[in-house]
């Protein structure tokens, strides 16, 4: 059932369902007193107070625009966006050492590897929905042409590095929080967050260039812009500084457009089996903005 109303969801306008995107996020954010703490916490500790209205509106989009995403045809769907910088990925992918495309929560982040395949084969990190029923959704939208699938565990962390080996391009959400084991707490907007070290041990192995990329959402509906940008970071000699570096390199990105990042994701909780950072106090605080 919920495939099906995908579906047809996915043929509406995109204009249409982000403006019932934006009447969902304000819906939800009234109706729900966790889903509001959380976004107001994330976003006034990170310093963006003066963008909780619109970050509302965009949280609303971002959900709403999935099935378009996900569910229409692929033509349809990279139609409304625009790439900028490409040439800057095409000439670390003509070096043929393999290319890392880091991708934060910003914007549309599920059009970008759809974008990418339509250049170059992509390998992206996944990580199956607890629900079920997402399950052939995210799969189908996830797998198309170009666009293979590797498995957040060791067997995909072995095809992603295969695949730099190859000379060939992978991705991943660095933002994502990990599982025991597999990170390690790194300020993110000055609060420990618990950070996979992934990406930084694939670049550490392989030698490849990371890229950053994130897809700006346009206003009224009107598509997307994705935008390809150097990692910039001095990524530093070990685990915690090269994690570190990563961490600041996507608080940049998020600056550029801090309304459109998902700030109602747990970003800080704590993972079961980790041990908790010490408590630090920010008084960027909602409760201290009142």
């Amino acid at each position: 059932m919920l495939v099906t109303l995908f579906r047809l969801l996915s043929t509406l306008p995109l204009f249409f369902l982000h403006a019932i995107g934006t009447l969902g996020g304000w819906l939800v954010y009234l109706a729900s007193a966790s889903y509001r703490g959380k976004l107001k916490d994330n976003l006034f500790r990170a310093g963006y107070p003066a963008a909780l209205p619109q970050a509302i509106s965009e949280s609303g989009k971002s959900m709403f625009e999935l099935p378009f995403i996900w569910c229409a045809a692929p033509q349809r769907v990279l139609r409304t966006a625009t790439i900028e910088n490409w040439e800057l990925a095409q000439a670390a992918l003509d070096a043929k050492t393999g290319v890392i495309f880091l991708t934060p929560h910003l914007g549309c982040f599920e059009i970008i590897a759809q974008a990418i395949a339509t250049k170059t084969p992509l390998t992206a990190l996944y990580r199956p929905p607890r629900k079920a029923a997402l399950k052939p959704l995210i799969e189908g939208a996830r797998g198309r042409h170009n666009l293979l699938l590797a498995p957040a565990n060791l067997a995909g962390v072995r095809t992603l590095f295969k695949a730099l080996k190859k000379g060939q391009a992978i991705g991943l959400l660095p933002d994502q929080v990990p599982q025991n084991g597999e990170g390690i707490w790194a300020d993110f907007f000055g609060r420990p967050a618990y950070t996979m070290t992934l990406p930084a041990k694939l670049q550490q192995m392989s030698g490849a260039p990371i890229i950053l990329s994130y897809a700006e959402r346009l206003p009224f509906g009107r598509g997307y812009v994705i935008r390809f940008v150097p990692f910039d970071e001095t990524p530093g000699h070990t685990p915690e500084q090269r994690t570190l570096a990563i961490n600041l390199a996507m608080e940049k990105l998020i600056a550029r457009c801090p309304a459109q990042y998902i700030w109602s994701y747990n970003r800080y909780k704590t993972p079961p089996g980790v041990e908790a950072p010490p408590a630090v106090s920010n008084p960027a605080a909602p409760e201290q903005q009142a």
